[in-house]
């Protein structure tokens, strides 16, 4: 446990014996540090403050001979004070949206895969809720004398299709004005709300209400259905950038995903802050997880946040690099998820 705050020069120590150790993968010691690292103090005053930041628990010592390596608690300062120095505004990222047009998901694939190609970490980014998207048009289709299809596509660009076996055959005049009536009293709404009262309205006659009751299944289970996904990318080029040692955890982390929804709580666990968020180790709270490392940041509409784009690796991973390119993704999704619920 770390117990008093490091003096500015054990900052920067331990600043560069995490970066020294995330780019070789060895143990750091004090002459490299004064050598490569062009410290202006004696290699005896940084073994003395290596020491220091040893019995706070931020560096260990692999065996008697190496040098240091960071500990979680190192890590999890380390970031701390990477995420206190953000610049007041996202840096620029590849991340063309353009080719999406209105697709929510072709957008997310995109954002997955342009964020694990950058960094060759594994990146996962949660779909926003079903509930939130809006009903942009709706088709009831007679496709055969006793068979109806509902199709409803939203604002995000999903399509749903659900199909009726009637025991008489459908009137093909009530399936045109069940088509004109639910696009004029349900373009525009959100899933989630006010679907039941449209169905329910007491100026329609027996008939009507009867035949709109028959089709809400497809409206109100789909809006009842949990389908919080999660596009994952770069499991290949994780596994082959990690080293040996590290092979076991990035096992354990594919085998983890498997178990999506435990995933996407702990993301929802960070939607409460637009700024960018880090967990190590052992605050993923899940024992597959106990030696990678989360960063991320949110993303959604100036009212309200929509999902999380983050990346997972072990703990020895580029945190600036990472934390730069999580917050860069999130702010051009935002940008995209504006124009796509704003424009619908």
């Amino acid at each position: 446990m770390v117990e008093e705050t490091p003096t500015e020069r054990q900052r920067e120590i331990l600043r560069r014996v995490v970066e020294e150790y995330v780019e070789s993968g060895e143990p750091v010691g004090s002459k490299n540090l004064v050598l490569r690292g062009g410290m202006t103090v004696s290699p005896s005053t940084v073994r003395a403050d290596l020491a220091e930041l040893e019995r706070r628990g931020l560096l260990t010592h692999p065996h008697t001979s190496a040098g240091r390596v960071p500990t979680e608690a190192g890590y999890r300062f380390y970031a701390d004070s990477l995420l206190e120095r953000l610049e007041p505004r996202p840096s620029p990222f590849p991340l063309d949206l353009a080719a999406a047009r209105s697709e929510l998901e072709a957008a997310l694939q995109e954002t997955t895969e342009t964020l694990s190609q950058a960094t060759r970490l594994l990146a996962l980014v949660s779909a926003p809720p079903l509930q939130t998207a809006t009903v942009r048009h709706i088709e009831v289709l007679v496709l055969q004398p006793q068979v109806l299809m509902v199709v409803m596509i939203t604002s995000t660009g999903g399509v749903s299709k659900r199909l009726f076996a009637l025991a008489q055959p459908v009137d093909a005049g009530v399936a045109l004005w069940a088509g004109e009536y639910l696009n004029e009293q349900l373009a525009g709404l959100e899933l989630g709300t006010a679907v039941r009262r449209r169905f329910e309205d007491p100026a329609l006659s027996v008939r009507e209400r009867e035949f709109l009751e028959l089709l809400r299944p497809a409206f109100t289970e789909l809006a009842g259905e949990d389908d919080r996904r999660l596009f994952i990318g770069g499991a290949a080029s994780l596994l082959g950038e990690v080293r040996a040692d590290e092979l076991e955890a990035c096992q354990r982390l594919l085998e983890a995903l498997e178990k999506r929804a435990a995933i996407l709580e702990m993301l929802g666990e960070t939607l409460g802050s637009r700024r960018p968020f880090v967990r190590v180790g052992g605050e993923l709270e899940s024992h597959a997880l106990r030696d990678v490392a989360l960063v991320g940041a949110s993303y959604g509409l100036s009212t309200r946040t929509l999902g999380a784009v983050s990346l997972l690796g072990p703990l020895r991973m580029d945190y600036e690099k990472a934390i730069r390119s999580v917050r860069a993704a999130a702010h051009e999704l935002s940008r995209f998820v504006e124009s796509v619920y704003e424009d619908n």
